[in-house]
């Protein structure tokens, strides 16, 4: 998988199976709608039309099946034929499993996507999801050839035309950020410390023509970011905030993106046990998804202000590390009582929000974060768990994880009910909850925006991805096709405004209220 070359063409062009073999991969309904003429030159003449309408007779998807059409060399694999309301269309989770499992071997293969055009964009994801970039082990190092996966799409239904040059781009873009994110999350801190994340964001930063503004070490101490300072400053490689900024002529709003970069989380001085802590170098994976978004998004035409902001530590143990009854001062002037080390997360993106606020003046601050291991017990492993203080927003993320297929769900947004779980007698609050069994997830989501202010009139959304950032022992890329869709509205790219939940519907809905139509957020509210 590591020396993967993936790529989207309008057609692959025809070449026998036991030349190039090949999946051919849909829901049954949008498979038997297929024309023979569309698959023939990608079968014949081992697989004929009639061996062909055999093999979609035969399947029975419950959820998934499959079937070989011509021994190892070509098969064919049907998705479900249904969906629940809070799944995706596009039954990307479904899809990426079946790539993995009935892709057939070889230099040089195929994948024949086929699907309606509303699923083309959750679907080029998923297939990217199956293809990760990072291994170390032997065999894969010494091999040096490349092999070759070429993606068409036949699509389904309305608008089944063929794909666009711009649209093969989109999805090129998106699945090259997925894959981004996943290989930053899936090596360890040893190949990915502090010091080797920045080079990653230098590196899209070059690619992009933007130079990063990055505070490292007493530095941050000095101007006062007492969360990632606080939570790093024990670790060889110095804690760090990055920005990247995109900043096109004409913008009418500010948007932030803010990732946790947890390059490592033994945990601190409360710290993990042997169990808990192998896995934890996924704890950067909000901010690698962050990356791997922003570098898609800008390449794809982005219209407003666009900053990316990667709050980098690693929590780790030694003689200056942070104790348990310590209080640091945040960003936001808030004083913070340590009564968790392993709680360092909420503590590094309430500084990254507070600085997209005051020095960037974002109207709209979006965290994203491996943050609680509730939150998989709150949302599961497939869907994020979603926060925000605008129920517009709410239900925008939700519809965004539905088209992209990096499924969201929101938790409960109570403020006045939950954040008395910090209280201190000695400072502002506590960074770790009172009583566990009360939505710890969404307590954790709080503390973050009690920097920001409760009473704050941006558009604030926490994302936690603690669970989808990783399918068993490898990293999803989670985060990035989310961010893209959800953001669609606000890029040139016509596949993501298609994708986006913000669309022209809601913008002449909320035109109607004249709050709203005097807003900087109007065009992605």
């Amino acid at each position: 998988m590591a020396n993967v070359v993936l790529e989207f063409k309008a057609s692959a062009g025809d070449s026998e199976p036991q030349n190039r073999p090949v999946l051919i991969v849909g829901q049954l309904n949008n498979l038997q709608q297929a024309n023979w003429t569309q698959v023939k030159g990608k079968l014949q003449p081992a697989v004929s039309e009639k061996i062909w309408q055999d093999a979609l007779s035969a399947l029975n998807p419950n959820p998934t099946d499959s079937c070989p059409l011509y021994l190892s060399h070509a098969a064919v694999a049907a998705l479900p034929s249904r969906v629940s309301r809070h799944n995706s269309p596009s039954s990307a989770h479904f899809l990426s499993r079946l790539v993995r499992t009935c892709l057939p071997r070889g230099t040089s293969r195929c994948i024949l996507m086929v699907c309606e055009q509303s699923d083309v964009f959750a679907s080029a994801c998923a297939i990217s999801r199956a293809f990760p970039i990072f291994s170390r082990r032997s065999a894969s190092s010494r091999r040096t050839e490349k092999t070759q996966v070429t993606v068409e799409f036949i699509t389904v239904g309305e608008d089944n035309g063929p794909l666009t040059l711009t649209v093969l781009q989109c999805l090129a873009n998106a699945a090259d950020g997925v894959r981004l994110a996943a290989r930053i999350v899936d090596a360890p801190c040893n190949e990915m410390n502090t010091d080797h994340f920045l080079e990653e964001i230098k590196a899209v930063g070059t690619e992009l023509g933007i130079t990063p503004v990055i505070i490292r070490g007493e530095e941050l101490k000095q101007k006062g970011f007492g969360g990632i300072y606080g939570v790093g400053k024990a670790a060889v490689n110095p804690p760090a905030l990055a920005v990247l900024s995109h900043k096109p002529d004409g913008a009418t709003q500010t948007i932030a993106w803010v990732g946790k970069g947890i390059v490592y989380d033994t945990g601190g001085l409360s710290i993990k046990g042997k169990t808990n802590m192998p896995g934890m170098k996924r704890d950067c994976g909000g901010a690698a998804a962050i990356l791997g978004a922003f570098k898609a998004t800008v390449k794809q035409g982005f219209k407003d202000n666009l900053h990316a902001i990667f709050c980098l530590a690693e929590n780790a143990v030694g003689p200056t590390a942070t104790r348990p009854d310590d209080i640091h001062t945040l960003y936001s002037g808030k004083t913070v009582e340590i009564n968790n080390t392993d709680a360092e997360g909420r503590l590094v993106l309430s500084d990254g929000v507070v600085y997209a606020s005051k020095d960037l003046s974002a109207d709209i601050i979006l965290d994203m974060a491996t943050l609680t291991g509730a939150q998989g017990i709150s949302t599961g492993k497939y869907h994020c768990a979603v926060m925000t203080n605008s129920e517009q927003w709410e239900t925008a993320c939700v519809r965004a994880g539905r088209s992209s297929g990096d499924l969201a769900h929101p938790l409960v947004y109570c403020p006045e009910l939950h954040f008395n779980e910090f209280t201190s007698a000695v400072a502002d609050m506590k960074n770790s909850v009172a009583d566990r069994e009360n939505a710890t997830s969404s307590c954790a989501g709080l503390f973050i925006g009690s920097h920001l202010g409760f009473d704050w009139p941006g558009v604030w959304v926490h994302v936690d991805i603690a669970s989808p950032v990783h399918a068993g022992e490898r990293a999803t890329g989670f985060g990035v096709a989310l961010l893209m869709a959800l953001f669609g509205q606000a890029s040139d790219d016509p596949m993501l405004n298609q994708v986006s939940p913000l669309g022209a519907a809601c913008i002449n809905a909320a035109s109607r209220d004249p709050m709203e139509r005097d807003c900087k957020r109007r065009r992605l509210v």
